[in-house]
């Protein structure tokens, strides 16, 4: 896809996680008619292709669109970091930029997508900050960091935020992001069963 900035974004869902809190794969949870994952491949679908969904080696996922690839993790235990790298390799020659998403929030707005998108041009990263808190699995990433996060990776610098601190990084004030997403709802994930049930429950469905 190109943006306003005609620069070519896609995007990557990261579902490799082992759900310790949830109890069972978030990527799996039913959300509707949909499996989380499903949807949340549908509403990034709506702002930005081609998309990759990066599981874990040996990971059971739900039936996706034919056009969505799939990549693995390459080593175990290495968190988010590690499937940013997989997914950014995934793209690489056919896209400049990807908005890296989480599977678990199933209240993405596509406009919120695109401000990102819109707001971190001309950046190797571009990132919400809620808060003093960054958003590392709501942001855009350049391509072109690859080298410096497999950098990170490779002398065990797993924390997601740890990129931010090598690579020219804009943090987008959360106001900015109100325009298009008032509650910041994109941003809401089901890291526990109360926090499944709510999202639910504002998207219409019954917990």
């Amino acid at each position: 896809m190109v943006t306003e900035q005609s620069m070519a974004i896609g995007g990557v869902v990261l579902c490799g996680g082992q759900s310790r809190r949830m109890g069972q794969s978030k990527a799996m949870l039913p959300f509707g008619p949909e499996c989380m994952l499903q949807r949340v491949v549908r509403l990034l679908g709506e702002a930005v292709r081609p998309i990759v969904v990066v599981a874990a080696p040996d990971q059971p996922l739900p039936r996706l669109p034919p056009e969505v690839e799939i990549a693995r993790d390459r080593q175990p235990h290495r968190g988010p970091l590690e499937g940013i790298a997989v997914g950014l390799q995934a793209l690489a020659g056919r896209v400049e930029a990807a908005y890296v998403s989480a599977c678990d929030v199933p209240l993405l707005a596509p406009g919120f997508v695109r401000r990102v998108a819109q707001l971190g041009a001309g950046w190797a990263v571009a990132v919400p900050r809620v808060g003093d808190y960054d958003e590392p699995l709501a942001a855009v990433y350049r391509v072109d960091v690859l080298p410096q996060i497999e950098a990170l990776l490779s002398a065990g610098r797993l924390r997601p935020a740890f990129p931010f601190a090598v690579v020219p990084t804009r943090r987008i004030p959360a106001e900015l992001l109100c325009e298009v997403d008032p509650e910041l709802l994109s941003l809401r994930n089901a890291n526990q069963p109360e926090q499944y049930a709510e999202l639910l429950r504002l998207a219409g469905f019954s917990p």
